[in-house]
């Protein structure tokens, strides 16, 4: 072992000694930071605040969005513009990430090394490849992450799972996945101030490029930044269906879009992409960004039995039973409605594994699984061509 990578060593135990050394029962307060503090950021750390987690610090390359953690969370957090300044503080035992995509595995894999826990939002990879390496890091370390796929902690997808598991549908072998939100455009009279952020931080490993508003606010659906539809709104169904089908590789993909509306974007505002999972079975994903209605939903064809499920609940409709109007469902043999937001009992199944040490709902493994997905898919779309997994 080198004189540099001994200190590495010694200095990463530490920090891991630190951050389990604070970690003692329920009573003692679990001390948060943000990394990347826009909207969904701050409604996670408002969450944890509620469930009595301190919010400490709050780190971001635009200034304002640090004012709004101050304002609507603690006044007195500090505030950050380089992200590992906050995890050099011994004091902070977890961080909530979220950040645009292409910084997700950089700064996890650095806050893991840190010795802190991590709540990372979906894609948790940029790429496969990104993936593949957090996997390896993560692995080699005691930190938990958890994983912005909330359904896993949602009761009614729990329950939903529990009834494809006993067999209920029967064989599976189409599996329909859509996703509609109605995306505002946008809109170039937004606020921004361009001598607020730290735009060359911004870009991390993108290349180069000049200061844009709509790259900054509308990053999602940009390449250098995200993955549009299938990392930022199919990935959540992706996952769910790795969960409830106990499969995670998809073997080949096919994928079409286009942008019909949008003209801003790079990413398609309509997409339409279909994977096979070696013969067992397909699932179909259409999504649009010009209305909501139906908005997100899920629906397992088996051959006894139909499940429908959404964030609202789910239905198990019979086979074999046809409706007077052939436009409608049959009445459902089994349903149930959500009770809680997920994203609440997200936040604090992550908050009691900080505690417990015990695995969250949501574990890296299956969230590189879902992400992996979502990039073969946009792989087949950006080369044109149906993807067979060998050739990514």
């Amino acid at each position: 072992m080198t004189p540099s990578s001994r200190r590495l060593f010694l200095k990463t135990t530490a920090a891991t000694a630190v951050s389990y050394s604070r970690i003692r029962g329920a009573n003692d307060r679990i001390r948060l930071a943000g990394l990347g503090c826009g909207g969904r950021t701050r409604y996670l750390l408002s969450l944890a605040a509620q469930q009595g987690a301190e919010v400490v610090a709050a780190c971001d390359v635009y200034e304002p969005r640090i004012d709004l953690v101050r304002e609507k969370i603690n006044p007195q957090a500090a505030a950050y513009v380089d992200y590992r300044q906050v995890l050099e503080r011994t004091d902070i035992d977890a961080v909530i990430i979220g950040s645009p995509d292409h910084w997700h595995v950089p700064m996890t894999i650095d806050a893991i090394r840190a010795g802190k826990d991590v709540y990372v939002e979906k894609p948790v990879s940029h790429n496969i490849e990104e993936g593949r390496r957090l996997l390896e890091v993560a692995k080699a370390s005691r930190q938990l992450v958890q994983v912005g796929y909330q359904q896993r902690s949602w009761e009614h997808f729990q329950r939903a799972r529990e009834i494809i598991v006993s067999g209920k549908l029967g064989k599976i072998t189409l599996i329909l996945a859509s996703w509609y939100q109605a995306y505002a455009e946008f809109d170039p009279a937004t606020p921004f101030e361009a001598n607020k952020i730290d735009w060359k931080r911004f870009l991390g490993s993108a290349p180069e490029q000049p200061l844009s508003p709509v790259r900054y606010f509308r990053w999602r659906w940009f390449w250098d930044f995200g993955g549009g539809h299938l990392t930022d709104l199919y990935s959540h169904w992706c996952d769910v269906i790795h969960w409830f089908m106990n499969e995670d590789r998809p073997t080949e993909v096919q994928s079409m879009g286009a942008s019909y509306a949008w003209k801003f974007a790079e990413c398609p505002d309509t997409i339409s992409t279909m994977w096979d999972y070696g013969g067992r079975f397909a699932v179909a994903y259409n999504g649009t960004l010009h209305c909501h209605l139906e908005g997100g939903t899920l629906i397992f064809r088996g051959d006894k039995a139909m499940l429908r499920i959404t964030r609202d609940g789910f239905a198990v409709y019979p086979e074999g039973v046809i409706p007077r109007e052939k436009t409608q469902y049959p009445e459902p043999e089994i349903q149930m409605r959500s009770l809680e937001d997920g994203t609440v009992a997200h936040v604090r199944n992550f908050l009691e594994s900080i505690r417990s040490r015990r695995p969250p709902n949501a574990p890296l493994e299956a969230a590189v699984g879902a992400a992996d997905a979502a990039h073969f898919g946009n792989l087949a779309l950006r080369r044109g061509k149906r993807l067979r997994r060998e050739e990514v």
